[in-house]
């Protein structure tokens, strides 16, 4: 995806609410047409983009977290299906 870089601060988008659903048992994110209730992996990356936070620093935190390896590519894939989505906005 073209502007995306480790280097980006993504947010959750304009018009979304991202919060626990104690009913679904999820994170949901919530929009004024419905509900998108999420993955724990999903969770586990939207959760941490608040705008502040580069991707990099994301990527680096899921990894320590999870005591995994590797997961930039699945990271990197899923932000740009949520901005494509408009799920997420990029800040640079």
């Amino acid at each position: 995806m073209e502007g995306l870089s480790e280097s980006s601060r993504p947010v959750i988008g304009q018009g979304f609410r991202l919060q626990w659903e104690s009913a679904q048992d999820a994170h949901v994110l919530l929009y004024p047409e419905g509900m998108v209730k999420l993955n724990p992996s999903a969770a586990a990356i939207l959760t941490r983009c608040d705008g502040a936070r580069t991707l990099a620093d994301i990527i680096t935190d899921l990894e320590r977290t999870y005591s995994a390896e590797g997961l930039r590519n699945d990271v990197l894939a899923f932000v740009t299906v949520a901005v494509e989505r408009n799920w997420l906005e990029l800040r640079t």
